[in-house]
């Protein structure tokens, strides 16, 4: 996946996270509640990925060899 489609996904997720929590059942109802969570992890992701891509090539390195983490990883990271 390069760098645009990337881009792509994020902006697909975000559109899909903000419609959920402004839709009326948002906050009652735990399927809304847990997808959102789970768009939250995959925009994490997602983000990592571009990073890493952003990074590898910036220092002159194929950007393609920039791989996926697990949530687990990524999710784990200090802010």
């Amino acid at each position: 996946m390069d760098d645009s489609e990337l881009t792509r996904r994020i902006a697909e997720l975000v559109d899909e996270e903000h419609r959920l929590e402004n839709s009326e059942h948002s906050p009652h109802d735990p399927e809304v509640a847990n997808r959102v969570r789970e768009l939250e992890i995959e925009l994490d992701r997602a983000w990592d990925l571009l990073r890493q891509r952003r990074a590898r090539r910036h220092a002159g390195v194929d950007p393609d060899g920039a791989v996926e983490r697990p949530a687990g990883t990524v999710e784990g990271y200090q802010q």
